[in-house]
């Protein structure tokens, strides 16, 4: 049986979850989530705890067992604490300013570049002095924060030789040594 699949999930107090037609919706501090889940797969509400079965050990159904499993245990977790991104700007002159739900972002090129975010997202930009801009990203949805933070990443990924770009914090990148280095 599969280890993440077969795991309850536990419901914290002040998360309120219905389960009806497939769809399960967990509400808490943070917002309100629900995903549709496979007919195949079945999702109980047992006193405090979530509980996701499947009907065999058919492939599709271990697979979407631990995926819905997965899913729902992130929505719990977002809806009662909440996610949290936060993103570096790593070159000369790489700027960030965030006004409501728009991000300005100035990243070298000829023009600065705004981004709308989705309403879930709040958005925070921090910039002090002989540091890096700091960009930080809070949503209750784990899998549309990280889709946001990988299109703002996309406008200028890492690259290998001075670091410059937009990078996640803690993330390491593998640096190369210039053509000077192999000249020898």
């Amino acid at each position: 049986m599969s280890r993440i699949g077969k795991l309850p999930i536990a419901i914290p107090a002040g998360v309120e979850v219905t389960i009806e037609n497939n769809v399960v919706s967990v509400k808490g501090k943070h917002g309100s989530l629900s995903q549709e889940v496979h007919s195949d797969i079945t999702v109980a509400k047992e006193g405090n705890e979530i509980i996701v079965s499947r009907p065999s050990d058919d492939r599709t159904h271990r697979a979407q067992h631990g995926l819905y499993r997965a899913l729902i245990h992130n929505m719990v977790v977002g809806v009662s604490e909440g996610y949290r991104k936060e993103m570096e700007l790593v070159g000369v002159g790489y700027r960030a300013t965030a006004t409501g739900q728009v991000l300005e972002l100035a990243l070298g090129y000829s023009h600065a570049i705004y981004i709308k975010l989705p309403n879930e997202v709040k958005v925070e930009a921090k910039s002090e002095r002989n540091k890096n801009p700091l960009i930080i990203l809070t949503s209750c949805d784990k899998q549309l924060l990280g889709q946001v933070c990988a299109k703002i990443r996309s406008l200028r990924k890492p690259e290998p030789y001075k670091g410059k770009g937009i990078k996640f914090v803690g993330e390491i990148i593998r640096r190369k040594s210039g053509k000077s280095a192999s000249a020898k």
